[in-house]
């Protein structure tokens, strides 16, 4: 039989990517207000998780979708980001959400993985869960490509 090996690990571009990563995102003011916390960063990889808030819910009392579409474009964009360069900033150029379940639950964990990297253009996916009761439920995916911007002083890391 044939063996494939799968490249799975990136490289970071600097040392401090993590630390990049954190402090961004405790820029996000729309994150914080939604009690959005910042669990892991791996090169490539982020983690972002939520406590279930009834302010952002919707009517039948599940988190509103573009609350799990939010949290989820962000840890897809910090994936991303953790690969660029020191002097890059990261902005969405497109994405798409899947909703597979409603978000119904204690808390909610949101992460984002670089599929393909790319000089200008990052591919990324992204998966939502809901946690109750010790059980985890994904609830949501999410596809976005990414851009790095460079030379801009309005878009910075």
């Amino acid at each position: 039989m044939k063996q494939y090996v799968c490249m799975t690990e990136f490289k970071p571009k600097t040392a401090d990517f993590a630390q990049r990563v954190a402090d961004s995102f405790a820029r996000q003011a729309a994150l914080t207000t939604m009690g959005a916390r910042l669990v892991s960063v791996e090169p490539g990889r982020v983690v972002v998780d939520m406590a279930h808030d009834d302010r952002f819910t919707q009517q039948h009392g599940f988190i509103h979708a573009g609350v799990t579409t939010t949290v989820l474009d962000t840890a897809c964009g910090y994936a991303a980001f953790s690969l660029m360069p020191a002097d890059a900033g990261v902005l969405t150029i497109e994405l798409k959400t899947n909703l597979l379940a409603p978000a119904a639950g204690e808390t909610f964990e949101f992460e984002g993985r670089v599929v393909k990297p790319g000089r200008t253009v990052t591919f990324c996916e992204g998966e939502a869960f809901a946690i109750s009761k010790g059980a985890r439920k994904r609830i949501a995916t999410l596809s976005a490509t990414m851009m790095t911007v460079l030379g801009r002083d309005d878009v910075k890391s």
